[in-house]
């Protein structure tokens, strides 16, 4: 029992550990000379907790590099390594500059909780310091006729190394850095900074550029794809037919009525008006005439002639006297005339 006891007491300083977490990636890799940034995450219970970044596999054998609580670790350009908490977003960033080969190895992100009854909270991640190269992007491309700029990143044994652009399958078309560190024609300019960067600049970009290109320090390289898009097609634009809007544009303009002229106009229309009305009237005269005389005289319709007779026929019954010896005398056969003898 008394075993158990302390069994138990033993344990619970690491409680904390396992129930509130520390986080960060489990690994890294960097190149020599370039500067490694690692984020560690907290639980919001430490905000106001010290932080500490150490070097070592063990909790109890870890070296101390930064920490939050010393003024001299809050330099992330000029120290070597610097430390920065961010409580609002529950993460604290370290920042080591200038990696060499020997710092490769085991490092922890820590929250220092103290007390008898509990133990730190921390996280544990491995840094690999290698040599090789890398590039800022792997695909670049521009337009015809224009330059894109490729960076390519080396570690720092490769610093006075020669530099090689290449395209991929055509190693006769390399193209390397002088003495000074730099090259240029009129296709390519290459510039070595001598630290750990070297800049390619492709000019006067072709269709036929686009290809898979190597950057190369002594034996190590890294591809790079280059992409050369068409330039835009410019074309004239054609004349199109003049608009409504513009046709009327060019009408000549209206002439305008003034009070002379409207006074000249009103004056003929008047004398036309009154003689319509006129030949009107005598037009549905003479029709009233006519249809007077059909109604009256109905034969006159069918015969002129044979009615002139009935006509005149009927008069001569009005005269008084003897008409037995009466004759009718047609002087003229075309005559529409009656005589009575």
């Amino acid at each position: 029992m008394t075993k158990t006891f302390i069994l138990a007491l033993s344990l619970l300083p690491w409680i904390p550990a396992f129930l509130c977490k520390v986080t960060t990636v489990g690994e890294y890799s960097v190149l020599e000379g370039e500067s490694l940034l690692v984020p560690c995450h907290y639980e919001p219970q430490y905000a106001s907790y010290v932080k500490y970044w150490c070097q070592g596999s063990m909790r109890e054998f870890c070296t101390s590099l930064a920490r939050t609580d010393d003024p001299r670790s809050a330099n992330p350009v000029e120290d070597k390594v610097s430390i920065f908490d961010d409580p609002v977003q529950l993460v604290f960033t370290v920042t080591m500059n200038n990696m060499k080969e020997g710092e490769s190895g085991w490092y922890m992100c820590g929250v220092e909780v103290g007390g008898v009854w509990s133990a730190d909270v921390v996280t544990f991640t491995n840094v690999k310091v290698i040599h090789g190269m890398s590039v800022v992007n792997s695909q670049v491309s521009g337009e015809e006729g224009s330059s894109v700029t490729v960076e390519c990143l080396y570690s720092e044994r490769y610093r006075e190394i020669e530099k090689k652009w290449c395209r991929s399958g055509d190693w006769s078309s390399c193209v390397l850095t002088g003495s000074d560190g730099s090259y240029e024609d009129t296709s390519v300019a290459i510039s070595d900074d001598r630290t750990r960067t070297f800049t390619i600049t492709l000019k006067d970009l072709q269709l036929r550029d686009t290809a898979w290109y190597w950057c190369s320090a002594g034996q190590e390289k890294i591809a790079v794809h280059v992409v050369v898009t068409p330039r835009p097609s410019t074309t004239v634009p054609t004349t199109s037919p003049p608009t409504p809007t513009q046709s009327v544009a060019h009408l000549p303009p209206p002439i305008s009525i003034t009070m002379e002229s409207w006074n000249t106009h009103s004056h003929i229309l008047e004398t036309l008006v009154v003689c319509s009305c006129l030949m009107l009237l005598v037009g549905m005269a003479i029709l009233v005439r006519k249809l007077w005389k059909l109604h009256n005289h109905p034969y006159l319709e069918q015969d002129p002639v044979l009615g002139g007779v009935k006509l005149e026929k009927g008069r001569i019954n009005n005269y008084s006297g003897d008409i037995g010896n009466s004759a009718v005398i047609f002087p003229n056969r075309q005559s529409q005339d009656v005589h009575i003898a």
